[in-house]
């Protein structure tokens, strides 16, 4: 399979190439740090990039827990066995600092045709060495930078990323930021040749993490990919989670706690996740803190109602990372039955609890797709989109568009029906402009909406309806 997606990506790395061929740069030499959770592509899409510039390189991978003298030897023999032009300096070489490794990196570097330098697993490497961030700074700035090279520093630990380049930091104002995110919904479509609504259905379940939809055999259904993948322990939607999950240093019992509270069993509200936690439930203070620490992590999100007055005890928690909803909620919970060669109890867990998930986890992925989508000609003033819902949680409106948030115009509210088979009814949309009147200082019923793979019956009175494939479009060539 070649390669697919991360068009903006690549053009942004070829973007900072031709900044360097031009030379009006005082410095000719460029920092990027990419980051991305585990498996979402981020070697691959380096050693893509590296394919096509056609540029001298060399490609160093760090790992976690590895002896700092260790790493610089394997860090100076990728120097001596690349294609750089003095690659040959670095033969026999033993540096025994950081700072004396990557001055020899900067050495064997051109010094007047652009070159390529991959340090894989940043964090891992950085994590071994008191004052290693400090020591990358000084070498960037006295001898790296100076060389007309792209140092594209990759790294899995988000949090570990984040603070390189914060104020206080050495390697501050630096480096150009990247993240990588999962492939999107039409990204996926590509890789598994599905359209419409089993496009989506093979991005909720693969996550958008490109080696495991490459496990996604063109012509397979659903269904088959997921006996395919819960017959082998080792297949890549089975172990995805843990990785995802290994990528993040030191996530602590209690995070996992509430982490699956929220993703295995749905939980969405602090009560409802705090009584989820165990048989003793973990205290209000340790669930708090560990939903700080996992919101600061990006694995869990916030979603405040969308009205014309802010959220106040309305929040709802779900999981952000698209690769862990499905693999807390429905791999995790099989991993013995599938370590024990009973697939068939995996699948028929998938088979009970798919439908009703994937209605609750394809709000937000609607959401996203509709405000990609929107403002337009005829909604020109929309810029959120979001739900509605009180502390009952009843009544819940899926969908709701305003000028900001909070609002000061709804622009329209709207129903989302995930069925690929039947259209949403005329009574669904009477149902929901009743509903409409819970919104509180909501003078009269906006305009209504609905989205539904099926479509929608005539005559319901909504002023748009998308499908599943007219959300694809969300996405062209991203």
């Amino acid at each position: 399979m070649g390669f697919i997606g991360r068009s903006r990506e690549l053009a942004e790395l070829d973007a900072l190439v031709a900044t360097i061929r031009r030379g009006h740069r005082d410095r000719p030499g460029t920092a990027v740090l990419l980051r991305g959770r585990r498996r979402v592509g981020k070697s691959r899409l380096a050693t893509e990039f590296v394919h096509r510039s056609g540029l001298p390189s060399v490609y160093f991978a760090a790992a976690r827990g590895a002896d700092p003298i260790a790493e610089f030897a394997v860090l100076a023999q990728s120097v001596a066995e690349s294609d750089l032009p003095d690659a040959s300096l670095a033969t026999d070489s033993a540096p025994q600092t950081l700072t004396a490794a990557l001055t020899l990196l900067a050495s064997a570097l051109p010094d007047d045709s652009p070159s390529v330098v991959v340090l894989d697993e940043l964090p891992w490497l950085l994590e071994q060495l008191p004052g290693g961030a400090g020591e990358l700074q000084r070498v960037w700035d006295r001898r790296l930078s100076e060389k007309p090279v792209v140092l594209l520093m990759l790294g899995s630990d988000i949090s570990a990323m984040e603070q390189l380049t914060r104020p206080d930091a050495p390697f501050h104002a630096r480096a150009t930021e990247m993240v990588l995110r999962a492939l999107n919904p039409a990204e996926v479509g590509q890789m598994t040749a599905t359209r419409g609504v089993d496009a989506f259905d093979a991005y909720l379940v693969t996550g958008g993490q490109p080696l495991v939809a490459q496990e996604w055999e063109p012509g397979l259904d659903l269904t088959a990919f997921l006996t395919s993948s819960y017959q082998r322990a080792t297949s890549a939607l089975v172990v995805s989670g843990n990785q995802v999950l290994d990528g993040e240093l030191g996530i602590t019992s209690a995070e996992r706690a509430v982490l699956t509270a929220i993703g295995g069993r749905g939980e969405r509200s602090f009560s409802a996740i705090r009584n989820a936690t165990g048989a003793s439930p973990l205290s209000a203070s340790t669930v708090e803190i560990a939903l700080g620490k996992l919101r600061d992590r990006r694995l869990v999100a916030i979603d405040e109602p969308l009205g014309f007055t802010p959220g106040n005890k309305t929040r709802r928690y779900r999981v952000a990372d698209p690769a862990l909803r499905y693999w807390l909620a429905f791999v995790a919970p099989a991993q013995i039955d599938v370590d024990r060669g009973r697939a068939d109890l995996a699948l028929k867990r998938h088979q009970t609890g798919f439908e009703a998930w994937r209605g609750r986890v394809i709000e937000p992925v609607v959401r996203e797709a509709l405000l990609r989508l929107l403002p337009n000609d005829d909604w020109p003033d929309i810029r959120a989109i979001g739900g509605w819902w009180p502390r009952t949680n009843t009544p819940e409106i899926d969908l709701v568009a305003a000028d900001a948030r909070p609002a000061s115009t709804i622009n329209f509210i709207g129903t989302i029906k995930w069925r690929p088979t039947h259209p949403v009814t005329v009574a669904e949309i009477q149902h929901l402009t009743l509903d409409a009147s819970s919104i509180p200082h909501l003078n009269q019923v906006p305009p209504t909406v609905a989205v539904c793979p099926a479509g929608a019956e005539a005559d319901t009175g909504a002023q748009a309806v998308w499908t599943a494939d007219d959300l694809l479009a969300a996405w062209p060539g991203d």
